[in-house]
């Protein structure tokens, strides 16, 4: 493993991040097994009844791959990756007592994350079926154990002393959907001790059935993921009237926050045309690599990814541009892999 940067030397745990922790099932399939679940390319959605079947036959009838995941796992996954120094970050979320628990835990594990689980008995480990078309990818989350998480779980001892260790505290738009107490609950502690909150938007329909509890979140939150459709849907559900990605971000970036003298920070992706940066205000474009369509194997994780490289940089004390190239040479990176998974080690300079 090459040698991490001097100032995280002997540091653990700076980044937290509570999420779904979910074993993808990822499968190459044709337009018609979309079509037969109601599912849409680059769409990301929740399981119902209707979709249950969808699992059983997606590792029956296709060649499928098991792959750690779970969005927030991803990003710290991928932020451990570029940092190259283990356990410099820790992860909750609640899993079942099972074999794809274990699964997901190794991996973590193996990758360098401080892994803080809850375990219950009441339900499997979570799943997300990952149907991949062409270069698109849409996303079935069932979200199984992922939904027990409870509050209590970080009030352990362990989960405190943890929780203490954070510099950054990430989570996701999905998690809203499951306990959104835990979140208010640590977001209120990065704002009580000065830390970062980040969080992403996740997926359109996360401002669509949750605008209660996200706008509630919304005035601790430091840095702000998503890409153009989450952006658009979240500009509707706020009755934001811009139709301009750029514009919208503008709007979001000035919505009520707790801390008046740490403007909010917006980062929108837009695939292959240039992330918006909103940074105090200012605008900055920052143009994404592109790659030949050959090159892609398919983009499931590269929002993950992107999160992680940043967050990565933002431990490291980078300035933001910084931090967004970071992201997309994750994102890059990943799209090149099936699943958010990545082989060598990370090259990103920070001239790069």
């Amino acid at each position: 493993m090459a040698e991490s940067s001097p100032c995280l030397a002997g540091k653990e745990g700076l980044l937290l991040g509570i999420g779904n922790p979910l074993l993808d099932i990822s499968a190459t399939v044709s337009e018609s097994l979309l079509q037969k679940y109601d599912l849409k390319p680059d769409d990301a959605i929740m399981a119902e009844a209707k979709h249950m079947p969808l699992y059983k036959e997606l590792t029956e009838k296709y060649k499928a791959e098991f792959i750690a995941g779970g969005s927030v796992q991803n990003s710290l996954r991928v932020a451990q990756w570029i940092l190259k120094q283990p356990r410099l970050s820790t992860y909750f979320g609640c899993v079942g007592n099972d074999d794809y628990a274990n699964i997901l835990r190794d991996r973590a594990v193996a990758e360098g994350v401080i892994v803080q689980y809850q375990v219950t008995e009441a339900a499997p480990t979570g799943t997300c079926a990952v149907l991949v078309t062409d270069t698109h990818r849409s996303l079935c989350a069932n979200l199984a154990a992922a939904e027990k998480f409870t509050p209590e779980h970080l009030a352990s001892d362990d989960s405190k002393a943890l929780i203490q260790k954070a510099q950054v505290v990430y989570t996701s738009g999905f998690f809203i959907a499951v306990s959104p107490e835990s979140i208010l609950h640590l977001a209120a502690h990065a704002h009580e001790h000065k830390l970062t909150f980040a969080m992403n938007l996740s997926a359109p329909f996360v401002s669509q059935f949750f605008k209660e509890p996200l706008e509630k979140l919304l005035p601790y939150v430091d840095v702000l993921f998503g890409n153009e459709a989450e952006a658009e849907a979240f500009a509707k559900a706020f009755s934001i009237k811009e139709t301009n990605i750029t514009a919208i971000a503008q709007e979001i970036a000035k919505l009520p926050k707790l801390n008046e003298a740490r403007p909010r920070v917006v980062v929108i992706t837009q695939g292959c045309d240039p992330v918006v940066l909103i940074e105090d205000h200012a605008v900055k474009h920052i143009p994404v690599t592109k790659l030949a369509r050959e090159q892609i194997v398919d983009t499931n994780g590269a929002g993950d990814a992107f999160a992680g490289g940043f967050l990565a940089q933002m431990l490291l004390g980078k300035d933001y541009s910084t931090c967004v190239k970071c992201g997309i040479f994750a994102a890059t990176h990943i799209i090149q892999h099936s699943g958010c998974t990545f082989d060598g080690e990370s090259t990103f300079k920070v001239d790069s």
